[in-house]
């Protein structure tokens, strides 16, 4: 959320993030988006917010105004890296995710 605009972003599985107006309720607009949305994150500080997709990739797009955004990259990341985390003083974003493969003992 964009809380100084009063905006939540909110990626829906129809691979489209939804920026909505927190006091009124109205969708301000919507852009593209991964596949198999799982996590949704604002940097306050420079204005992106980031879409965790499960098909390898995150979304990057960039509040050019309360009321105005563009989609400014698709990330690759590994297959399935889908659950983020984003550190606000660093900037810095974490993903998890796990090799599959067959055990020997």
């Amino acid at each position: 959320m964009d809380r100084q605009n009063r905006r939540l972003f909110l990626g829906c599985r129809s691979r489209v993030m939804g920026v909505m107006n927190a006091d009124t309720g109205q969708v301000i607009t919507t852009l593209p988006i991964g596949d198999h949305v799982d996590a949704t994150a604002f940097d306050a500080e420079s204005g992106l917010i980031f879409n965790s997709n499960g098909e390898g990739t995150i979304t990057v797009i960039h509040r050019d105004s309360p009321d105005k955004y563009s989609v400014v990259e698709n990330m690759k990341t590994l297959p399935k890296a889908k659950t983020l985390a984003l550190d606000p003083k660093s900037h810095r974003l974490f993903l998890s995710t796990a090799e599959s493969g067959s055990l020997r003992c």
